[in-house]
């Protein structure tokens, strides 16, 4: 079965194999969704992220809030402050983590149901346990940072989180927190890692800091890393399994 809703401005599947009724658990992992968007939402004059920036801080966070935060201030410190949560005025910017760690508690909610075999696609950022049948694994493709309608490759993945960075989609929204340059050196860096959040804050990380951020991400618990750097070249580390090979696409 599968189930689709637009969360946080961008499409967001639930594809379920197995003879159960999913639509319950499905709903669950939706209403996370949701009321991460609610809270984390720059966008949301009422959100916990704006109501912060608006007071200047002077406000009680919610646990939520202090646990994204201490996930963005850990990534800051271990990438020497490539990776942000503040913006040079002193707000919050928490998307580098918020799309990621909502997904994963989403993903946690479909395992709590008893849910074995899923794909939890939000807008591009995978979390996957079990497989499509037959013992397979899931394929995730990778777009190619030249054209939307390419693959840069195809991933062979279970219970994992897979997500990418790049400037492609969203324009240059990512800067190097270390000196606020945009940066140029990879067009896209993907990370396979055990788990959505970390996946997610590894992949923006690595993005800002470029092709030396590769063998960091596999030191801070990225499994395998993906990417393709300006002149078009294809970086691969660690260990990735493809259902289609990487090409120059």
């Amino acid at each position: 079965m599968r189930f689709l809703e637009t969360v946080m401005g961008i499409p967001m599947s639930i594809d379920i194999r197995g003879d159960v009724d999913a639509a319950p658990a499905a709903e669950r992992a939706f209403v996370v969704l949701r009321d991460a968007d609610r809270r984390f939402s720059a966008y949301r004059p009422d959100s916990e992220v704006s109501r912060s920036n608006a007071s200047g801080d002077r406000v009680e966070h919610s646990t939520d809030f202090r646990e994204v935060v201490a996930i963005g201030e850990a990534a800051a410190r271990a990438s020497g402050g490539a990776f942000r949560i503040r913006r040079p005025d002193g707000t919050w910017d928490l998307d580098g983590v918020v799309k990621g760690w909502a997904a994963a508690r989403a993903a946690h909610e479909l395992r709590s149901a008893g849910l074995r075999d899923f794909c939890l696609n939000a807008g591009g950022d995978v979390a996957v346990s079990g497989g499509p049948g037959e013992g397979r694994p899931w394929s995730v493709g990778i777009r190619s940072p030249h054209r939307p309608t390419d693959m840069l490759a195809v991933l062979a993945v279970t219970d994992a989180g897979v997500a990418t960075s790049g400037a492609y989609e969203r324009g240059h929204h990512i800067v190097d927190g270390r000196d606020g340059s945009v940066p140029r050196s990879l067009l896209s860096a993907t990370v396979v890692a055990a788990d959505l959040t970390t996946a997610d804050v590894l992949a923006t990380a690595v993005f800002a800091m470029g092709p030396d951020g590769i063998p960091w991400a596999l030191e801070c618990g990225a499994r395998g890393v993906l990417a393709m750097d300006a002149s078009g070249r294809v970086l691969r580390s660690g260990q990735l399994a493809f259902a289609q090979p990487a090409s120059a696409g």
